[in-house]
């Protein structure tokens, strides 16, 4: 292989991990502003976050065409491999994190629109989008620096999002309990919080997708989980 092919070909592979980083940077900012539009009740922010989601699509497309195209054209082996295939897989779970950040911001309009919120229940979603923003922010970083010890304490820290997501749905569920009118605005809040929650899964996913781009082997072992509402049954009084 000449010198000439060989630059290319790191060109391609470095472009591609740019691209990757910038859609990652773009995830985080449209996190950022879901979280920012609940907690601010800014329907203007929420809007605006709704409509970049299309920024984030059209970067994972570009990704894998370009993945795609080096595979079939290059032949990488070993790590070089391991770099296209995981630009594959990081940008489709980017790609959700921005779907997810767009549903937090629909679901915010309809909240504020209809319903008088009580900030304590708005607080404590914004509390949630800080930590999986964290994490978000966190697993980047790692992938950036192609740094496993800081992958794996996003891998190990997801089951504090998963708590926290616990105590959001017992109180939520009180709420509803309690006063039926409010049925309405907590279902609305309720998937709120699960598209956080899901979002630390996603970042999760990452971390796991980082650990395989360094080391060549995958996470074994179960991940750890804290959900437990497929569990949580309502009590009736007697």
């Amino acid at each position: 292989m000449t010198d000439h092919i060989v630059t290319s070909f790191s060109e391609e592979l470095e472009q591609l991990s740019t691209n990757v980083s910038k859609m990652g940077g773009l995830a985080e900012a449209q996190l950022q502003s879901a979280i920012d539009a609940i907690t601010r009740r800014d329907m203007a922010l929420a809007d605006r976050t709704v409509m970049q989601d299309q920024q984030l699509d059209d970067l994972e497309i570009l990704i894998e065409e370009n993945a795609v195209e080096l595979i079939a054209l290059r032949q990488p082996m070993a790590l070089d491999l391991r770099e296209a295939m995981t630009a594959i897989k990081i940008a489709a779970d980017l790609e959700r994190i921005g779907d997810l950040a767009k549903n937090i911001s629909k679901r915010s309009l309809v909240i504020f629109q209809d319903y008088e919120t009580p900030n304590r229940l708005v607080q404590g979603l914004s509390r949630m989008g800080k930590l999986s923003l964290g994490q978000l922010k966190l697993v980047l970083d790692a992938y950036t620096n192609r740094d496993v010890e800081m992958a794996n304490k996003v891998w190990v820290s997801d089951e504090e999002i998963d708590e926290m997501y616990n105590s959001v749905f017992r109180e939520l569920l009180t709420y509803m309990m309690e006063d039926p009118r409010m049925i309405g605005m907590c279902t609305h809040l309720l998937f709120v919080a699960k598209n956080i929650e899901r979002i630390g899964d996603h970042a999760t996913n990452i971390a796991e997708t980082v650990s395989y781009l360094v080391t060549g082997d995958r996470v074994v072992g179960e991940r750890p989980k804290g959900d437990k509402t497929s569990t949580t049954s309502v009590a009736t009084g007697t």
